[in-house]
């Protein structure tokens, strides 16, 4: 439907009604469609129609168990297999008739229902959007503005900003040109030799050595060996020679080393190389020939030209957004007279003939920032160099304002660089004229530029070689490089982390773990880069936001890759398993109360103790009532066993002493004398004497400054470091060495202690005991009773304390004079039960409730039990009840 046919339906309704007024002059009215009328007529078929395909679609057979049961019959399962290919390519011819993706068929079976369904969508909106444009039109809305058109049918933007322009002095500004293209051929589809995305390391891709001093290794000569090997054929070709170098055990030195590193060490400049040159100017561009070279025979006469001369420039153009390794599209050789621009995708697997001429040690290969194009060369097209000159090392030696290539043509040249092409696609075929100009002018002017860097640097060091040396040593440096393929491992995300600076709670850091694997794994396996695959800033948005659902992945990603919207289901279960992953208590209490987590400031203070650097995991895990301590001992021969090792301890443990959020425990005043006092408020009076040499908080020092050698700041701090460890080094040792001491002389405290005790045993086994003695007494007396010897005059025995009277202890005598006591002459009265004057033994009889009987003084007590005097209790009653009448002890 379009506007021609409203028109067509408003000219058939003005005829309609020119004929109900008999208007002879109005003409004859046409159908809309065949067998439709007007617009009415059809409308009103098309919503039969939909009606009746409605209803018919109810009735078939729905998801579950009755579909299934009707699946399996072989008829009626073609029968929707066709009916479902007419549907879909009736869809698609709809889509293409309105400008929209019709690619119906084609999907992908994982995920081609979901697809499927939002091209049905959004070409609804697009006809959707048309239908409202072209009634507003008919209705006559929106005369004086233009139409709204979709997004895909609106003319590209030229967006001119800062960095796009020329320079003021051209008058104008002009704008990029970034040449790409959207559906270019994938070059890494006809290359001979498949590209080895692999996580295996780097071999080089080398057979033959030409200008070599030492041979090549015989595992790069026999390059057919891996053809007899049909086994290996489905493992890439690295591994497969990793296991077959395995299998010969052959020296893993000769696999990834350089296979010109012994010439390059014994490389040696000649002295014409280290004198002062005569410039040579180039020739105008217009005047000199340039030669685009892609096939084999081409490039074997250039590698015959470029051996007849001393010294040619060369550039490469790189390109490594849709490549997971990068591809090296082009590569441009300039000698004095000649221009050469090589197809490097169409010759990838026959420039190992350039060979010859780039490691033959007499000429000089001119390269400008060689770090990168060095590893290209070995990386796609397995060339290496011998004897570079590095223009930007040069520059970087004369200590130019900028070291850049541009600088260097305005400078020396006179020459403005056109860099309109520096971000176009390099892999565009054929190359437009632009493009190759462009190339072209990165190494036309090299030679020169080569001539007047070498009269700079001697002239810069008054006529002597020695800079000019330092910039050829620094050049094989570069040479010397080899490439390293990207590994993955199971750290490899915590280097991404750390130069983004983000701080990830547990959930958060699992999920950008493993989004980081997926990206790697899916990049290797398309062959596409990982900025590509998911940029970064994507990648942490996710990880951030952690979605629920599959949309909310696809809103952190503006605008959406490719092979993110594929593979969305995917993406989505690996943040659902980071999520249920358990968070730490601190990391809850955080969440609850909206807050981040603490990140350590990166900025580190200066000084002796400072452990901000030290990782934690350096520390031992003690809590302050759990810190390594001697416990105390019953015994010394217990010493032995308890033994804490300072030497294992990373770190001064202690308690804190200041805090913030707790108040600090200081002694009670009362506890302390006067002097203690007056000492502690003199030395808080004291003030630091080095405070003049430490920075104020409101001093900013910047953290560069912190780091550069030059400085004064950094000298200090390196002082006090050193000063630091070494005072903690002779603490360790004095404390080490007294507790060697302390060890030893225990040690033989302990020794001394067990001979005393052994002496002391071994004097008490010829030594007979009392009971013994007095029966040898008694033995020799013939069986006479004791008598009791009278105290010689003048000894007494101490007296008894207050609260006992303790029993006299019989002088020890001679037991030569030993005399058994006579009972006979003792007072046996005091076993008859009388009262004794005093009475203070226990009397039952004598316990009465006599308010007028004095107590006994406050702090006496009376003697209850004196000597072996005995109680009598005579019957009467008990008052044991009452506790009053207990008597005192």
């Amino acid at each position: 439907m379009d506007s021609s046919g409203f028109n067509v339906s408003s000219n058939g309704g003005q005829q309609d009604n020119n004929s109900a007024t008999n208007d002879d002059s109005a003409a004859e009215a046409k159908d809309l469609c065949p067998g439709f009328k007007d617009v009415d007529a059809f409308v009103k078929h098309g919503l039969g129609a939909v009606l009746s395909a409605t209803k018919e679609s109810a009735a078939l057979p729905q998801a579950g168990d009755d579909y299934d049961f009707y699946r399996s019959f072989p008829g009626f399962r073609e029968f929707c297999e066709t009916q479902g290919d007419r549907l879909l390519h009736c869809m698609s011819q709809i889509m293409q008739h309105h400008g929209c993706r019709s690619h119906m068929r084609d999907q992908n079976k994982l995920t081609g229902l979901e697809e499927r369904f939002d091209l049905v969508v959004d070409s609804n909106d697009v006809i959707l959007e048309r239908v409202g444009i072209l009634l507003d039109d008919a209705a006559g809305v929106n005369r004086s503005q233009q139409p709204i058109m979709p997004a895909g049918f609106q003319p590209p933007k030229i967006v001119v900003s800062s960095w796009n322009r020329k320079g003021a002095d051209s008058g104008r500004s002009e704008t990029f040109r970034l040449l790409h293209a959207k559906n270019i051929v994938r070059p890494q589809l006809k290359f001979k030799e498949k590209v080895d995305n692999s996580n295996t390391p780097f071999i080089p891709n080398i057979f033959v050595k030409p200008n070599a001093i030492k041979p090549l290794s015989s595992y790069f000569t026999n390059k057919q060996i891996r053809r007899e090997r049909p086994e290996d054929l489905d493992v890439p070709a690295a591994l497969a020679d990793f296991i077959h170098q395995q299998r010969t055990q052959e020296h893993v030195e000769d696999m990834f080393a350089h296979p010109y590193q012994y010439e390059l060490d014994h490389l040696t400049i000649p002295e014409r190389l280290l004198s002062k040159p005569e410039p040579q100017m180039y020739k105008p561009m217009a005047e000199t020939k340039c030669s685009f070279i892609n096939v084999l025979e081409d490039l074997v006469a250039l590698n015959e030209k470029l051996c007849q001369v001393t010294e040619f420039a060369v550039d490469l153009e790189h390109h490594s957004y849709r490549s997971f390794l990068g591809l090296t599209c082009l590569m441009q050789i300039s000698t004095r007279e000649e221009d050469f621009i090589i197809d490097t995708l169409e010759l990838r697997s026959e420039m190992y003939v350039l060979n010859e001429a780039f490691t033959d040690p007499s000429i000089v290969k001119v390269f400008h920032g060689a770090d990168s194009d060095i590893e290209w060369l070995q990386k796609d097209l397995g060339l290496y160099v011998v004897n570079v000159f590095d223009t930007h090392q040069a520059s970087r030696a004369l200590n130019l304002a900028r070291h850049s290539l541009d600088h260097l043509l305005k400078n020396i040249c006179n020459v403005d660089s056109d860099k309109r092409y520096q971000l176009a696609d390099w892999r565009i075929r054929p190359l437009p004229d632009e493009m190759f100009q462009y190339a072209r002018a990165d190494t036309h002017y090299l030679l020169y530029i080569y001539d007047c860097l070498r009269v700079d640097l001697l002239d810069f060091n008054h006529g002597q070689p020695g800079l000019l040396q330092c910039v050829w040593n620094k050049s094989k440096d570069i040479s010397l490089k080899k490439y390293v393929k990207p590994i993955f491992t199971e750290e490899s995300y915590l280097e991404l982390q750390r130069k983004q600076k983000k701080s990830f709670n547990t959930q958060q850091l699992a999920a950008f773990r493993l989004l980081y694997a997926w990206r790697d794994k899916l990049a290797r396996l398309e062959d596409e880069s990982t900025g590509y695959v998911l940029p970064n800033h994507m990648m942490i948005k996710i990880s951030e936001e952690l979605p629920k659902e599959p949309q909310g992945i696809i809103a952190c990603c503006n605008p959406v890759p490719p092979l993110v919207r594929q593979q969305v289901n995917e993406l989505h279960l690996l943040v659902q398993q980071a999520r249920d992953m358990p968070l730490l208590k601190a990391e809850v209490v955080a969440q609850q109360k909206g807050l981040t987590p603490i990140k350590k400031p990166e900025v580190t203070l200066f000084g002796p103790h400072d452990t901000s650097k030290v990782s934690e995991g350096d520390f031992p895990l003690y809590s302050p009532h759990e810190l390594p301590t001697k416990q105390g001992m019953l015994f010394s021969d217990d010493d032995q066993g308890m033994e804490v090792d300072v030497r294992n301890m990373t770190g001064l443990v202690a308690q804190a002493k200041i805090t913030l959020f707790e108040e600090a425990e200081t002694e009670d005043d009362q506890t302390l004398t006067v002097a203690q006092q007056k000492a502690g408020r003199i030395v808080e009076s004291f003030q630091n004497p080095f405070r003049m040499y430490l920075p104020s908080s409101d001093v900013h020092v910047n953290t560069n400054a912190k780091f550069d050698p030059s400085t004064k700041i950094y000298e200090i701090s390196k002082r006090w470091k050193l000063q630091s460890i070494e005072q903690q080094q002779n603490e360790l040792d004095a404390k080490r060495k007294a507790k060697e001491e302390a060890k030893e002389s225990a040690k033989k405290l302990a020794e001394e202690k067990k001979k005393a005790k052994q002496n002391y045993q071994e004097s008490l086994q010829n030594v007979a005991t009392v009971r013994q003695q007095a029966a040898e007494e008694s033995a020799k007396a013939g069986g006479k009773k004791r008598e009791r010897v009278a105290s010689e005059v003048g000894e007494s025995t101490p007296k008894p304390s207050k609260k006992t009277k303790s029993v006299e202890k019989p002088q020890e005598k001679d037991p030569a004079d030993f005399k058994p006591f006579d009972y006979n002459q003792s007072n046996l009265k005091v076993f008859a039960g009388a009262k004794s004057k005093g009475g203070t033994h226990f009397d039952p009889n004598r316990q009465s409730h006599d308010p007028k009987r004095k107590k006994n003084p406050k702090g006496q007590k009376s003697n209850v039990c004196a000597g072996n005097r005995s109680m009598s209790y005579l019957p009467e009653k008990s008052d044991r009840g009452f506790r009053h009448n207990w008597p005192k002890r």
